[in-house]
């Protein structure tokens, strides 16, 4: 079987079982398209003949080009689970893949915004106009919910139960939870709603929550453009904020505030617990202030 067919047939079973969102699928595409560049330059045809020394000598390649560990695991794992998938399908009878170790990822502890920052950042989207009102609302929604930025921009109005505080949130894979909402984000979000309509004008109603100034719906770059914006006008770092960084902040400070981990992988969308649990390890003081009250010679 020829490299193109099985990255071909790979692709098309993971979009149907896992339900993969759009980006993730171009990103596994992308990475297996440089994975059979890397396998024709090494005159590999057929991709029954993969060897071991191809995939080692691949993750090698791409260890010379400077990219970060994150990212050589992320390549490594859509290479590993294409070989995987071929043997499970008896396209090939061997997994080259089989005897190479994982590269391990960094562990990395998210940044996070002071509480003090995050209300500077929402302070200064204030404002009379609707776009200060849409602005407002976004960003206390953002930090209410910590939905990710795609999740954010693919708000329908309908998606709001403002008398339950909840939003029905489509994560990845299109995985929907219920998201709770406090009652900062619910009165900013009424007052938007209320407002809305002006920024639609005279074009039909896309249905979407957060809507441009030409009446479509948001999109992520301009989320993102809005977040430095005001980042900006509150003297924060621009560099050091983005949606992401909201994210992080809000999942930061329920678990410093002594929310159960279960319910901030509910809230947050995460697949496993040990995605959640970094935020564990995000505050210092916060340990040292657990430890102060659980140990019996902590004080």
């Amino acid at each position: 079987m020829d490299i193109a067919t099985g990255i071909a047939e790979f692709l098309v079973s993971v979009r149907a079982e896992r339900g993969l969102a759009q980006n993730t699928s171009a990103a596994y595409r992308r990475d297996l398209q440089q994975y059979q560049d890397y396998l024709e330059r090494q005159g590999v045809a057929d991709i029954a003949t993969v060897s071991a020394d191809h995939v080692s000598g691949y993750a090698a390649t791409l260890r010379k080009r400077g990219l970060t560990a994150t990212t050589i695991a992320r390549k490594i794992a859509a290479v590993r689970g294409l070989h995987r998938f071929l043997v499970a399908e008896e396209m090939v009878t061997a997994d080259p893949t089989a005897l190479i170790e994982a590269p391990k990822r960094p562990s990395s502890i998210p940044k996070a915004l002071t509480v003090d920052q995050v209300a500077r950042l929402i302070a200064a989207a204030a404002g009379k106009s609707a776009i200060h009102a849409r602005d407002t609302a976004l960003l206390e929604f953002m930090y209410a919910s910590g939905a990710r930025v795609a999740e954010t921009v693919g708000l329908d109005v309908l998606d709001l139960d403002l008398g339950e505080s909840v939003a029905l949130v489509t994560g990845k894979g299109s995985k929907q939870r219920l998201v709770p909402l406090g009652r900062y984000a619910v009165a900013a979000l009424r007052d938007y709603l209320e407002r809305r309509l002006e920024l639609k004008g005279d074009r039909r109603d896309p249905g979407a929550l957060f809507l441009s100034t030409r009446g479509r719906r948001l999109t992520r770059q301009a989320v993102w453009q809005l977040v430095r914006k005001y980042a900006a006008a509150a003297g924060l770092d621009v560099a050091a904020v983005s949606p992401h960084v909201l994210r992080h902040s809000a999942a930061t400070h329920m678990v410093e505030g002594g929310a159960d981990l279960r319910a901030v992988q509910e809230i947050l969308g995460h697949a496993s617990i040990s995605t959640t649990q970094v935020y564990t390890r995000v505050s210092p003081r916060h340990l040292y202030e657990v430890y102060v009250a659980a140990h019996p010679r902590g004080r």
